[in-house]
């Protein structure tokens, strides 16, 4: 199956060794189980067609949902005429964007930065959940949806982060605040970055020690595929 991903945004040059967002995915998800097809969304490459891919997952990025930049503006017509026409994943910035595009509201949450591993507790199970309770999974987001698009429901969430994974109820879309494609060592190094950069050396120190306990990456790589798998249309 095709799948396509859309890349909003890169990791930061220093951390270049751990590969870019596109070749996260492809490893968590399984670099044979799809034919993955990138397409540069922050340079202004979208797909010609919404259905070139009956699929499409779209990636963290360093911008906000609600920057008035040309390639969010397009990204966010594109995913509109996309509603219902392909299944729709969305992760981090691709959590918010979706949300944004279909009717809510994303914004700098007051809370400060959500980083190191985070636990959602499931609050609506889907049946491609597999019956779990929880989710650990590396943060690294100021932004968060702070109103929920219309038919649209939570499902794993924290008190963190309220609206933390999104199902849509009137198209094949998901989205989840989380990044279950940041290896353990990667979002060790990304904390790092933020030290002292409105992030105090406590705060810092507390969220890396965090993702030393057991992260659900292959979970959230079963979830994503078991919905793929039974959600494309057609």
């Amino acid at each position: 199956m095709k799948l396509g991903i859309l890349k909003t945004g890169a990791p930061p040059p220093s951390l270049k060794e751990f590969g870019d967002y596109p070749a996260m995915f492809s490893r968590l998800l399984g670099e044979d189980a799809y034919d993955h097809r990138v397409f540069d969304v922050e340079a202004g490459h979208l797909p010609g067609n919404t259905t070139d891919c009956p699929a499409y997952i779209l990636t963290g990025s360093a911008s906000g949902a609600y920057e008035t930049l040309p390639w969010i503006a397009d990204l966010i017509a594109f995913l509109q005429q996309a509603k219902g026409r392909v299944a729709l994943v969305g992760i981090c910035f691709g959590h918010q964007i979706m949300a944004q595009a279909f009717g809510g509201k994303v914004e700098e949450s007051p809370k400060g930065w959500g980083l190191g591993a985070h636990t959602y507790q499931v609050t609506q199970a889907e049946p491609w959940q597999d019956g779990a309770e929880r989710i650990t999974l590396p943060a690294s987001h100021q932004d968060q949806v702070v109103g929920l698009p219309p038919r649209s429901k939570v499902i794993p969430a924290s008190d963190f982060t309220p609206y933390g994974m999104l199902a849509y109820e009137d198209q094949p879309a998901i989205s989840l605040q989380l990044h279950p494609e940041f290896e353990r060592n990667y979002a060790a190094a990304l904390i790092e970055l933020r030290r002292g950069r409105g992030v105090s050396d406590e705060e810092t120190d507390r969220a890396i020690a965090s993702l030393s306990e057991p992260l659900d990456a292959e979970l959230a790589a079963r979830w994503i595929r078991r919905f793929l798998a039974t959600n494309i249309p057609g």
